[in-house]
């Protein structure tokens, strides 16, 4: 077992130095830790290295070895933060250190990037860094929102309480994500299976009844050779409708990516009539209850409208709350402002105003919040009644239309028939 050579700092300031042996450079430092020692600098020995170095000659005479590394950065999704955040809060609340906490979770492994980010932040605190600091080295997973609230909490000595702070506002974030993923579920599984029948329809189906239709003889009517030159098309160059599409979407994909690309898109989605309601009730709700978060979590008003612009999903609404920032001026009043801009509605502006004349923002920002939520109900609700019908329509008219010219083609061709 490798050796390793150790300068370290007791409980009472006193510096120790020695060697132990570990698997690991991680497993020394949790060996010191549970010493009671704060590790200032840990290095292995001259020995253990030069036996790796044997050994990897030794794997190199054997011949090559196929070696898998991830060059993705690790990430974890909204899901996998969540339940971080909360079982950490969890641990926090019943007594264990912070350091102690991020390594029994770092023993549940999970085979997905949680793991290597729960113990890259377990290192780091063993080495002394702060959790704030620690969690900023992963922007991907934690943002701007989630560092400075666990800030402000390490500076009052509350860690735990800002850490369901920050639990409650994702759980909210995820539901709201829930809703609107729901919503779309049944739309999608009824468009997939809609489509795919009109396919094999066109595919396999209408050529069989042109064949029928050719051997007969005579002029088919015009719905009916419509369908059958889009059944032929489709069979002949179905391929390369299909690239036409792919290339199609991944062009948009990227385009929107950019920052005018984004620019017009969050705009085109703010202009439509039903997806309007959705996404500005969604970002009002989440503007709301991340301001509030940060406030109560003693973040200031105008640092707070930062993080809360970074946050912000539609980069049109995140510039009204930019310019809105902007022209706050005395730290504490940002219902005018906001008031001023074309995006935000009166009554969230006239609900947070009054908050700011109660000295109670927060419960304000609570409220609207909770107002918008029950808005977004309602909008994603509107959005599926009106969606199911429209698609049965639709489709009836697709398959109406498929049938109609299919016994257009019948009749014509039996009328032709003498039947005594």
């Amino acid at each position: 077992m490798p050796r390793f050579s150790y300068t370290a700092r007791s409980a009472t300031g006193q510096r120790a130095s020695g060697t132990l042996e570990a698997g690991d450079k991680r497993a020394a430092l949790l060996q010191l830790e549970r010493q009671g020692l704060t590790p200032i600098s840990v290095t292995e020995t001259v020995g253990a290295v030069a036996a790796k170095t044997k050994e990897k000659k030794e794997a190199r005479a054997k011949g090559p070895r196929l070696v898998l590394r991830r060059n993705a950065r690790a990430q974890m999704n909204l899901r996998e933060t969540l339940m971080f955040t909360q079982e950490l809060s969890d641990l926090l609340s019943s007594g264990m250190t912070l350091g102690s906490a991020l390594h029994t979770l770092s023993q549940r492994h999970s085979g997905g990037g949680r793991d290597q980010i729960v113990v890259a932040l377990r290192d780091e605190i063993i080495r002394g860094a702060s959790l704030s600091d620690a969690l900023g080295q992963w922007p991907e997973t934690f943002g701007n929102l989630y560092v400075n609230m666990v800030r402000t909490g390490e500076a009052s000595g509350k860690l735990s309480e800002s850490l369901e702070r920050v639990s409650v506002h994702y759980e909210r974030i995820q539901a709201a994500r829930d809703k609107v993923s729901s919503a779309l579920v049944y739309p999608a599984f009824v468009i997939s299976v809609g489509v795919l029948t009109m396919i094999f329809t066109m595919v396999f189906i209408v050529p069989r009844f042109s064949s029928i239709f050719e051997e007969l003889g005579g002029t088919l009517p015009l719905p009916t050779r419509i369908l059958i030159g889009m059944s032929s098309f489709l069979i002949h160059w179905g391929w390369l409708l299909a690239i036409a599409i792919f290339g199609l979407v991944v062009f948009l994909r990227r385009y929107i990516r950019t920052p005018a690309g984004q620019h017009r898109w969050h705009s085109l989605q703010l202009r439509l009539p039903i997806f309007k309601r959705i996404i500005t009730a969604n970002a009002y709700a989440q503007f709301a209850r991340t301001l509030g978060a940060l406030l109560q979590s003693g973040v200031p008003v105008l640092r707070a409208l930062g993080i809360v612009q970074d946050s912000m999903g539609n980069v049109i609404i995140a510039e009204q709350i930019k310019e809105a920032r902007e022209r706050v001026t005395d730290g504490s009043t940002i219902s005018g402002p906001l008031a001023a801009g074309r995006i935000f509605p009166p009554l969230l502006t006239d609900m947070l105003a009054v908050g700011e004349q109660s000295g109670d923002m927060p419960g304000a920002l609570s409220h609207i919040a909770r107002r918008y939520d029950d808005e977004l109900d309602r909008s994603v609700k509107v959005f599926t009644t009106i969606l199911e019908p429209l698609m049965i329509v639709v489709m009836a008219v697709v398959v109406g239309f498929i049938a109609i010219s299919m016994l257009m083609a019948v009749f014509d061709m039996t009328s032709g028939l003498n039947i005594k």
